[in-house]
C-alpha cells in the first residue's frame, strides 16, 4: 500500500478538492469539500479555526490507518495533519519525556525511542499512522497500550479556542476509547510520554508474544528483540502495510475483544456445544474479554470469506476487513454487518467496530 504521506497532495501545504480513499489504508472513501496539508502546528490551528469561522465541519486525518469514510466523502474541510518532531525533554538516567507532534509516523518514533536506549514502546511497533491518533483510540496491541506511557495530551479545544494540556485523568482513557474519539472538540496536537531508560523490555504481557520470545508471561528481554518480533508477528497477520499485499488494505483490527460481563459469559458458554472453549482473559470488575476473532471464526466466517464487490476478510487474520480493490465503503460495511449479525445470531454477543466511521454507519 502507497504510504498516503507520499501522495502528491500531501507534500506540500494548500487546498486541493480529491478523493479521500487516497489518504486511508482502506484505499476507500468519497470526495472532500477541500483538503488541506498542514506540516506546522500554527497552520493546524488556523485552518480548524478559520473552518469554525464558517461553520464548516472538519474532518483531520494524518495516516488514515483507523478510519472508515462513506462513499459520499466528507463534504467540509479535510486536514492532512503532516507536523513532525520528536524531543526528548526532561531526561536523565531513568528515563525520559518525550513530546510528538501528533503528525509523527508512530512506528518511526517507536524506533527512535528504541535508538535513544529507551524502552516502553517496543510491542507496539509496526502499528500503521500517526503519534496524534494513538491517544484518541488508546492504541494497543501484545499487552500494551498507550495509556501506560503517556503522560500527556496538548489539544486545541474548539469550543473554548484554547490550546492546552490535558492530564492522563482528563483523558479518560479505556480500553481502545478515550474521551477524544468520536469527539471533533479537540484537536490532538501533541502526546507526552514518559518513559524509562532500559536495555530490556517492559513485562511480557501477552501469551503469544512470550511464546515466539521463549519465556514466560511477565520476563523482560531485549526491547529490539521484542519489537523484531512483534513486526515479524504483525506482518505474518498481514499487520504491517505492504503495497504488494492487499491484507494490508485494511484498518487492522475491524471490531474490538468484547468484554462481557459473569451473566453474558455464562450465557455464551451454554451455547458453546459443539463449537468448544473459547480463550478468554479476566478484564475489571469481573467481567470476562474474549476474543472477537475466535467468536467470528466459529460463528462461520473464517479467513479470506469474501464479501461482493472486492472486499473479504484477511486471508491472514479474521479481524481484519481488506479492500481488495474496486469495492467500496457500502460493500465494506455491509460485509461486517453480516459478520456482526452472525455473531450475534450464533452467541448472543454484540460486535463493535474499533475504527471511527465517517459519514457511514454499521
Amino acid at each position: 500500500m502507497p504510504d498516503v504521506s507520499a501522495d502528491p497532495a500531501a507534500t506540500a501545504s494548500g487546498a486541493h478538492a480529491s478523493s479521500l480513499a487516497a489518504y486511508t489504508t482502506l484505499r476507500l472513501g468519497g470526495p472532500a469539500g477541500t483538503v488541506t496539508v498542514a506540516t506546522e502546528t500554527d497552520e493546524a490551528l488556523e485552518t480548524v479555526r478559520a473552518a469554525g469561522r464558517r461553520k464548516e465541519p472538519v474532518l483531520v486525518l494524518a495516516g488514515g490507518s483507523n478510519v472508515v469514510i462513506g462513499d459520499e466523502g466528507f463534504p467540509g474541510v479535510v486536514l492532512l495533519l503532516r507536523t513532525r518532531g520528536i524531543q526528548f525533554v526532561d531526561r536523565d538516567g531513568r528515563g525520559a519525556l518525550v513530546r510528538v507532534a501528533a503528525g509523527e509516523p508512530w512506528d518511526g518514533f517507536v524506533a527512535a525511542t528504541l535508538a535513544e536506549g529507551l524502552a516502553g514502546l517496543e510491542a507496539l511497533s509496526g502499528i500503521p499512522g500517526s503519534v496524534g491518533a494513538t491517544p484518541i483510540q488508546n492504541v494497543g496491541a501484545y499487552g500494551q497500550e498507550v495509556a501506560q506511557l503517556i503522560e500527556a495530551v496538548h489539544v486545541y479545544d474548539r469550543e473554548t479556542d484554547q490550546v492546552h494540556r490535558m492530564s492522563l485523568p482528563e483523558c479518560r482513557f479505556a480500553y481502545r476509547s478515550s474521551i477524544f474519539k468520536n469527539n471533533d472538540r479537540w484537536l490532538v496536537l501533541e502526546v507526552d510520554f514518559r518513559l524509562d531508560t532500559s536495555p530490556t523490555s517492559a513485562p511480557i504481557r501477552y501469551a503469544e508474544l512470550a511464546r515466539q520470545l521463549g519465556v514466560e508471561i511477565g520476563e523482560r528481554v531485549a526491547a529490539e528483540r521484542v519489537r523484531e518480533t512483534v513486526l515479524k508477528l504483525r506482518a505474518s497477520k498481514g499487520m504491517v502495510l505492504d503495497p504488494e499485499d492487499p491484507d494490508t488494505r485494511s484498518v487492522g483490527s475491524f471490531f474490538t475483544n468484547p468484554v462481557l460481563s459473569a451473566q453474558q459469559w455464562a450465557s455464551v458458554q451454554d451455547r458453546l456445544a459443539d463449537a468448544g472453549e473459547p480463550p478468554s482473559w479476566p478484564a475489571p470488575n469481573g467481567t470476562v474479554k474474549v476474543p472477537a476473532a475466535w467468536l467470528i471464526e466459529k460463528a462461520g466466517f473464517g479467513k479470506g470469506y469474501a464479501g461482493r464487490d472486492g472486499v473479504a476478510i484477511s486471508s491472514k487474520h479474521t479481524l481484519a476487513l481488506t479492500h481488495r480493490g474496486g469495492g467500496s465503503t457500502t460493500a465494506l460495511l455491509d460485509l461486517a454487518r453480516e459478520i456482526r449479525d452472525g455473531v450475534k445470531d450464533r452467541f448472543g454477543v454484540a460486535l463493535h467496530p474499533e475504527p471511527v466511521l465517517i459519514n457511514c454507519a454499521l
